[in-house]
């Protein structure tokens, strides 16, 4: 395989291809739901809402599940072979809804989606995480992230742009053709080492032992803590080993607790944002497609070009820590729209929001070997599907509430405020992160052999 970033370009090409078929149903996903359930195309009825709601939380359970479990397969059979799975699912639906939209069909749909996102939902992400926290090492390992966060915020710009053209059913039909191509392509072109615990072994100590040390030592961020090459010892997830990961590094549950709020606020802002829009503004698919497009560009613009300058001049946790403030101030700003236009204005504070996932990401990749890289990812994956669990239970009964004429005040965007404030629990918790510096690699070597002697 390939060494540096070079080297990723056929995982970038498979996620772009598979984000790119699922932003292209953001769009109009919201308006083919109304027209289903509710009685009139421009009835924001509190039923939508709530199926919205209910997907989330049975994904959620289901991913919060699967996700750890999938991130130690990809450990010992090979990211490849496990990519396989979720990309055959994630065809299903948008079939479904390319044939036909109404009701029944959108009932078909909807509990399809279900079953298939149970496996299918941020496994794509979780295992790219994994192989370029597999095969990027150093200081270049945060870049990495950003690059593949920002390919994936350029497919969502291509398929925000092509559904704003394209006829309902002809987006979701494309959709599933853009599934089909990354599903081949990855088969084809992507490559990898299989991280076999055996394997890793035999390697460690027969090609050169010396410098798997300065590796774990440049990397690892632990306090107080002796330094492993392996904190993981079975092959299979089980809860035993998170636990036991967490308690070893204070650091990685702190990321975790981070973790939880940004996909807790993330996922309050899928269920409540494009409805609050339509209710409040009479938003509908075009302007949903305006708005996310634009999202996009600055947000591709921001991972690719801002992220990796920030993260070399600040660090990652300072990086965290604004990502997340901007996020709430984001959000606060879009809870008070009084006019169409402020949606538009607050696309200047995306690149925050953007910020908080790589930067976790790369802290967390720092605490463990590159054999247990798909654990890691994994875990993480599972706290955001916790996240996105319990949101809905809070943010959907309380956005229909605010946006029905039972509201026992007149705030619609009630619920995006509460959102904003689970952003800034996620930036209270980053403070207590602590900034430890990664060491030189020959000091790293050097103090490794003194006391080894």
């Amino acid at each position: 395989m390939e060494d540096g970033i070079g080297g990723l370009r056929h995982m970038l090409t498979t996620v772009f291809f598979s984000a790119f078929a699922g932003f292209m149903v953001v769009p109009v996903i919201t308006d083919v739901t109304v027209a289903a359930v509710c009685s009139g195309p421009d009835d924001s009825c509190s039923l939508a809402v709530y199926l919205t709601g209910f997907q989330q939380v049975a994904i959620g359970m289901g991913t919060m599940i699967m996700m750890p479990v999938i991130g130690n397969l990809s450990d010992r059979y090979g990211i490849k072979t496990i990519l396989t799975l979720p990309m055959c699912l994630s065809i299903v639906p948008p079939v479904i809804l390319g044939y036909r939209r109404d009701t029944k069909f959108f009932y078909v749909y909807y509990i399809s989606k279900i079953l298939t996102a149970m496996v299918c939902e941020g496994t794509i992400d979780c295992l790219a995480n994994a192989y370029v926290a597999v095969n990027i090492h150093g200081s270049t390992r945060i870049s990495a992230f950003g690059i593949l966060a920002g390919i994936k915020t350029i497919a969502g710009l291509f398929g925000t742009l092509v559904a704003r053209f394209l006829p309902i059913a002809l987006t979701f039909q494309v959709s599933a053709i853009s599934f089909l191509v990354g599903l081949v392509y990855m088969r084809i072109f992507l490559t990898e080492k299989l991280n076999d615990d055996d394997h890793h072994r035999g390697t460690y100590h027969q090609e050169d032992h010396d410098s798997i040390n300065a590796t774990m030592l440049a990397e690892p961020i632990l306090n107080e803590t002796p330094i492993k090459t392996q904190v993981f010892h079975k092959k299979y997830s089980s809860l035993k080993d998170m636990i036991s990961l967490m308690k070893t590094s204070t650091i990685f549950f702190q990321a975790l607790v981070v973790t939880f709020f940004s996909s807790f606020s993330d996922s309050g802002m899928e269920s409540a944002f494009l409805y609050f829009l339509k209710a409040r503004f009479g938003f509908d698919k075009k302007q949903f497609a305006d708005l996310l497009l634009l999202i996009t560009i600055v947000g591709s613009i921001s991972q690719l070009f801002v992220l990796p300058r920030f993260a070399s001049a600040i660090g990652e946790r300072k990086l965290l820590s604004t990502g997340l403030f901007i996020e709430f101030i984001n959000m606060a700003i879009v809870s008070i729209s009084w006019a169409p236009w402020v949606p538009y204005l607050t696309i200047l504070f995306v690149p925050g929001a953007l910020f908080v996932m790589p930067s976790v990401c790369g802290i967390a990749s720092r605490q463990v070997g590159p054999g247990e890289q798909g654990k890691v990812q994994g875990c993480i994956s599972g706290v955001r599907s916790f996240g996105k669990v319990v949101a809905p239970f809070v943010f959907s009964p309380l956005t229909a509430l605010f946006l029905s004429d039972n509201a026992p005040f007149y705030f619609p965007g009630f619920s995006l405020l509460c959102i904003s404030l689970s952003s800034l629990i996620g930036f209270f918790q980053s403070l207590l992160i602590k900034d430890v510096p990664t060491p030189p690699l020959n000091k790293a070597i050097n103090k490794t052999s003194g006391e080894e002697v």
